[in-house]
């Protein structure tokens, strides 16, 4: 899922479709049609682009009212994508990343990271890619795309991967851990171990979340220390988690619900 600022947008990744539902209520605000097999989602300031890994293009539709600005190749099928401030990064499991100006959808170039990537991350000056196959997180150079490091973080299936305004936090899914990372010189500061089988990652300005598919949970932790300071029942094998500014939305893929966790007070 993804937030801009005023609705949440879920990815139906079997329906070829996304939804937008209203942040203060939950409220449907419409459908809208996507392409084959839907699966992450990325808000620019204006516009909300999809990836569709069942095609080799993501979609751009306009925020406001869920009209398609049209379908652009990504030369691979897609997984996640990161905005940058001003160009869309999308990740593909054959071992590269794409680049699409945001204004236009421009391609500005498809350069190799790792092996197969998977998640995605902006930290105010570079591009993180996560790579279960290699066990590392790609450092990537916005200005041409080059890989200047990777941190090996070890075996443990790398998944998303999420930026707390100082450090890079990956999901290790078969380990059932997060590790945190120090963006600045790529030292590994601690692993925080999670519920079973961790999907998807979102940070709240304080917190980091984290689904657990199998668990049917969301584990909330302090960024500063690592310390996990709850664990919250949602649907059922939930996936996607993202932040509206007020609260914590968690999509349950086999229960084709959302959940709303708002415990910030």
């Amino acid at each position: 899922c993804a937030s801009d600022g005023a609705n949440i947008w879920v990815v139906n990744n079997g329906s070829g479709n996304v939804t937008k539902l209203r942040s203060s209520d939950g409220a449907n605000l419409g459908t809208f049609n996507v392409r084959n097999d839907p699966r992450a989602a990325a808000f620019d300031g204006t516009y909300i682009w999809v990836t569709n890994n069942g095609n080799t293009n993501v979609t751009k539709l306009r925020a406001s009212d869920g009209v398609s600005l049209g379908n652009f190749p990504v030369n691979f099928p897609p997984a996640g994508i990161a905005f940058d401030g001003a160009n869309m990064w999308v990740v593909h499991s054959a071992g590269s990343v794409t680049k699409l100006r945001a204004s236009d959808a421009a391609d500005l170039g498809t350069f190799p990271v790792g092996s197969q990537p998977v998640g995605v991350a902006f930290d105010g000056t570079y591009i993180w890619v996560s790579d279960p196959s290699t066990g590392r997180l790609y450092v990537v150079r916005l200005v041409d795309g080059a890989v200047v490091t990777s941190v090996f973080v070890g075996s443990g299936s790398l998944r998303d991967v999420a930026f707390d305004g100082n450090n890079i936090w990956a999901i290790k899914e078969s380990l059932n851990q997060v590790v945190k990372v120090r963006a600045s010189d790529g030292a590994i500061l601690t692993t925080v171990g999670v519920g079973i089988t961790p999907n998807g990652i979102a940070f709240d300005g304080t917190h980091i979340w984290v689904s657990n598919s199998i668990s049917n949970t969301v584990t909330k932790i302090f960024a500063n220390d690592g310390s996990v300071v709850g664990t919250y029942n949602v649907g059922n094998s939930p996936r996607g988690v993202c932040f509206d500014g007020a609260s914590i939305w968690v999509t349950n893929f086999n229960s084709n619900t959302v959940s709303k966790i708002t415990t910030f007070k």
